[in-house]
């Protein structure tokens, strides 16, 4: 079924071990579409791929272009190609300069989300170096969207989730292993008209 939610995580350094957290805690029923921007060289997309399909309940992909975005599928943007983004509820790959230093960028792709879907976001950003996803989670939180950054505790570098706390749109910070029920709960307690 084509998704009327999604859920936009954005990680980089120490962003895989995040992931696996998270992914492992969703049910296979969520109800959204997972698009998720790791920062990470194209070499290493497709065993990332392979190592998130072991752990979590929903169906995990390299996104590509053209995909519809399908509730209950998590769409991993390929590395250091193209940026992600979403129109008209499917996935496109595109060329561009990097953003923040990245392609993809966390920012273009939540960026594209919020304006596409609106309230029925709910975005994460996750450990990582720099400010990459700070614009994004600002656009979701300002679109009606739930806005979640990973905690300094258990984040391998503080700087993403930082940054994007520092935009005064972050509604939840907390350590990466409350993500998913936060996720869940903030899916649940959305309204749509």
């Amino acid at each position: 079924m084509q998704a009327e939610r999604v859920i936009a995580i954005g990680a980089s350094t120490g962003g895989l071990v995040a992931l696996k957290e998270i992914l492992s805690q969703l049910p296979d029923n969520i109800g959204a579409a997972v698009i998720i921007v790791q920062h990470m060289p194209s070499f290493i997309a497709k065993s990332i791929v392979t190592t998130l399909n072991e752990i979590s309940k929903l169906p995990v992909k390299l996104a590509e272009d053209g995909d519809i975005l399908e509730e209950n599928t998590v769409y991993l943007a390929p590395g250091g190609e193209r940026h992600v983004v979403v129109e008209n509820g499917r996935i496109r790959l595109v060329d561009g300069d990097k953003v923040n230093f990245c392609r993809p960028s966390v920012d273009v792709m939540m960026e594209s989300i919020a304006r596409e879907f609106g309230p029925r976001v709910v975005g994460a950003i996750l450990t990582g170096m720099g400010h990459d996803g700070a614009r994004g989670i600002a656009a979701i939180k300002e679109r009606g969207g739930v806005t979640i950054a990973q905690d300094k505790v258990t984040s391998a570098v503080f700087g993403m989730p930082k940054a994007a706390i520092e935009t005064g749109k972050v509604d939840h910070v907390m350590p990466s292993y409350r993500i998913a029920s936060a996720i869940m709960d903030a899916l649940g307690g959305q309204r749509y008209t």
